[in-house]
């Protein structure tokens, strides 16, 4: 598997971005990005697959950085997030330059998070658990097309 997604775009191209990177992982494999949250569970053990292997970042980097961009865009889809272009500050603290921004105006930063799964490992660094315990997430709406991400 090819894992150089690219140049992260800014926040206006994240949604056409993950749909890249969505395309590239699943191109061989029947993988279930379906930007659900049940498929963040496939994003942490993806990471944790490549962790095996003790890679230094730059190797991988490509890859977390698409994993942690299919992170965010689950947020934006399913929480009602919108992404963001990171100013000065929060990039030198984030150390990315976008992140999602949260209906209630809470900033996270999921391709950070990503890496800190590879870096770190562990149950606190899932992505999953991210989303699941996530604040500041858009109640659900009752028209079902927003729930497929239309």
């Amino acid at each position: 598997m090819d894992t150089d997604f690219g140049v992260l775009p800014s926040a206006a191209d994240m949604r056409a971005y993950v749909a890249g990177v969505v395309d590239r992982l699943t191109e061989r494999n029947r993988l279930p990005f379906d930007y659900s949250v049940a498929s963040l569970r496939l994003v942490d053990f993806m990471v944790d697959g490549v962790r095996r292997g003790r890679p230094e970042v730059a190797q991988v980097a490509g890859l977390l950085q698409g994993l942690g961009a299919y992170t965010g865009e689950v947020m934006v889809r399913r929480a009602g997030a919108q992404w963001a272009d990171f100013g000065p500050q929060q990039r030198k603290l984030f150390g990315q330059p976008v992140g999602v921004r949260m209906p209630d105006g809470r900033v996270w930063n999921p391709l950070g998070k990503v890496l800190n799964r590879f870096e770190l490992g562990g149950p606190e660094e899932s992505v999953q658990r991210l989303y699941l315990l996530l604040h500041g997430r858009a109640r659900r709406t009752a028209d079902p097309r927003a729930a497929c991400g239309r």
